[in-house]
């Protein structure tokens, strides 16, 4: 019987530099998805909800009162606490402090980048997490490459072109399931995938869960992120 996480931490920290101008007036997470009328973080928070989370602890940097504002004004379907930086903590830092607002530090939690758009079963996620006794699990997605390929044959002769292949590496998709103890593990300042990740995986206590097929994820980073978003949310008839 799996004991499925209830908490999330979302890292809203970002400057978001290459999404301007979209983010000279707001954080990352609170540019709109064109034609949605929604934040990136609010449909983040609608999909942790909808995968059986109850509390959300937003860790904000640049800008953000104007997503406090938001959060507070917005009609939200789980319970929101902001934590703001008073100085930069790093990525790793910056998740134990905001991990220490987690409602109940002895139960597992999720977190995710601010700035990823994504549809996929959280809870199957954090079971596959259990089933491998895991301290640390992160999502895989495997991208398409933003470039037309070329194949040749060995000896030389182009064979075929293909139009955006996909990577024939995974990444990190930027969403974590994350067991209890993984919190005292991570740097009070710092990176924590050069520190705490790496040293997980020599100890064989970091796994890497695929993203399922036909799963939708993109991360937002430039305008055409945003307008390809856009396309294929209207190729899916919704989000």
């Amino acid at each position: 019987m799996h004991t499925y996480p209830t908490q999330a931490v979302i890292l809203a920290g970002g400057q978001g530099s290459r999404l301007r101008p979209y983010t000279d007036d707001r954080p990352k997470p609170m540019v709109e998805i064109p034609g949605t009328g929604t934040p990136i973080i609010g449909h983040q928070l609608s999909w942790l909800a909808a995968e059986g989370v109850t509390d959300a602890v937003v860790s904000c940097g640049h800008l953000a009162e104007v997503l406090q504002e938001w959060l507070e004004s917005a009609v939200l379907p789980l319970r929101v606490t902001t934590v703001v930086e008073k100085e930069p903590l790093g990525r790793g830092g910056g998740l134990k402090y905001a991990a220490q607002r987690l409602p109940d530090p002895e139960r597992p939690w999720y977190a995710t980048n601010g700035d990823i758009w994504t549809r996929f079963s959280l809870r199957e996620m954090a079971a596959f997490h259990g089933e491998r006794d895991a301290t640390a699990t992160l999502a895989l997605a495997r991208p398409r490459i933003p470039w037309g390929a070329v194949e040749t044959d060995a000896f030389g002769h182009i064979t075929d072109f293909i139009e955006s292949p996909p990577s024939p590496y995974l990444i990190n998709a930027g969403v974590y399931v994350f067991s209890p103890a993984f919190t005292g593990m991570l740097p009070d300042q710092g990176d924590h995938e050069r520190t705490t990740f790496p040293r997980l995986a020599r100890g064989r206590r970091l796994a890497g869960y695929p993203l399922p097929h036909g799963a939708y994820w993109r991360a937002i980073d430039t305008a055409k992120d945003l307008t390809e978003a856009a396309r294929e949310l209207g190729a899916q008839g919704g989000g």
